[in-house]
């Protein structure tokens, strides 16, 4: 068992960082948001309680973020699945449960998708959205701000949350569209908690409010909280988030 930043080696793909804690399960897999990576706030307290408390923990960095080797500019939504699974495959054995962040809740459906297809519905055991923001490259950018990427094959916007621009490539783009979920019933029946900051200005709390409607489970609680921003990162959210997580995995 070691809480160090540890690298998995792959043939074909960049190398990935990742923290992993053995304990009981079932694990927790946290998944970041976009150009985020795993020593935020969330990431941190989910793993230190998990370890805490004796239960397995997976933290990682996609390709190009983070800690592990690759351009972001290269990768796109299927490859950070892809990461996702590779880690997954490495490390993690037994039931999970999925924590997404932002654009890490959508890469939480696809990853849970691909796993229950592969593995059986019992693989994951529950999904926990933090401002989940499938489809976002539906929803998320103007018409114009479309034709910029697809014309020049990028758009650079200013953010807040860093000091380097975002930039979401036309590769990147093509795949989110490709692999949209929320027109449609997203056939997974594990319990699902959706949190959401009713002040949130990136991802509308409408869209968990979507999420929860396509998901075919019965057990599916969203829990708008009052006051909180996009990245739900004040103590008492966070403390809601390990909440949420515990009861699911007891």
């Amino acid at each position: 068992m070691t809480d160090a930043v540890q690298y998995l080696d792959r043939a074909a793909r960049p190398r990935l960082a990742y923290r992993h804690v053995a304990g009981a399960g079932p694990a927790i897999v946290f998944l970041p948001g976009y150009m985020s990576d795993m020593a935020g706030g969330k990431a941190t307290a989910l793993f230190d309680g998990a370890a805490s408390e004796g239960r397995a923990c997976l933290l990682l960095d996609y390709a190009g973020c983070g800690l592990s080797d690759g351009l972001f500019g290269e990768q796109t939504l299927l490859d950070w699945r892809g990461d996702v699974l590779d880690l997954i495959d490495a490390k993690v054995h037994g039931p999970l449960i999925l924590v997404g962040s932002s654009m890490g809740g959508w890469l939480m459906l696809l990853t849970a998708l691909a796993l229950t297809a592969r593995d059986g519905a019992d693989r994951v055991a529950g999904l926990v959205g933090i401002a989940a923001a499938p489809d976002f490259t539906d929803w998320g950018f103007t018409p114009q701000e479309k034709a910029i990427i697809l014309a020049e094959g990028e758009l650079r916007e200013e953010t807040s949350y860093s000091g380097q621009p975002y930039v979401t490539t036309r590769g990147f783009w093509q795949s989110g569209e490709a692999n949209r979920l929320l027109d449609a019933p997203i056939p997974l029946a594990c319990p699902a908690r959706l949190l959401h900051g009713q002040e949130d200005g990136d991802v509308p709390p409408e869209i968990s409010l979507r999420l929860a409607a396509a998901l075919a489970g019965d057990d599916v609680q969203v829990t708008l909280v009052k006051g909180g921003d996009h990245r739900l990162s004040r103590q008492t959210d966070i403390a809601l988030l390990i909440d949420t997580v515990a009861r699911l995995t007891d």
